[in-house]
């Protein structure tokens, strides 16, 4: 594989050692892998004229207590998003037919956002699809080596996410 992570962490140990020997190459690789399971989800949902921030919003609806409806505000922020980038994306789900926008009782201002049948049923078909190539991403690891990644990850992420809530 051409740039592999492999191939730079020996170029940057062979022509820059000092940076090499304070790098984090745990973190390039794992943007490696990010970078990789996100093609895949591009490369999956494509095929259902979805761009990657839409199938995000409708994972995200999916994954909330029925009626699958939220604020815009819960939603971008359960998706790391700007408000103003989240605004295409509902306009353009909802021109697809996969979401609603409904009156909100608690803010006149702004709209829920509810997954409606369509989106739940397409969200559904999908999500098979990207479980497989999660899978796929990881069949290198047996099951325990699998699970003790899963547990340092998150370790990583619970020492980082307190410090920034």
């Amino acid at each position: 594989m051409k740039n592999s992570v492999r191939e730079i962490e020996l170029g940057m140990q062979q022509n820059w050692p000092e940076c090499a020997k304070t790098m984090s190459f745990s973190l390039l690789k794992v943007s490696r892998l990010h970078n990789l399971f996100n093609n895949g989800i591009d490369q999956c949902i494509e095929q259902f004229q979805l761009q990657h921030a839409d199938f995000i919003v409708l994972t995200a609806l999916r994954r909330s207590p029925l009626p699958y409806c939220l604020s815009p505000t819960e939603l971008y922020q359960s998706m790391f998003f700007s408000s103003g980038g989240l605004t295409k994306v509902l306009v353009r789900l909802a021109e697809a037919g996969l979401i609603e926008r409904l009156e909100n009782p608690h803010d006149k201002r702004s709209k829920l956002v509810q997954l409606n049948q369509k989106g739940k049923q397409l969200v559904e078909t999908i999500m098979p699809t990207i479980q497989q190539q999660g899978r796929q991403l990881l069949a290198g690891l047996s099951e325990n080596e699998s699970l003790q990644l899963e547990s340092l990850l998150q370790k990583v992420l619970d020492h980082n996410e307190s410090r920034t809530s």
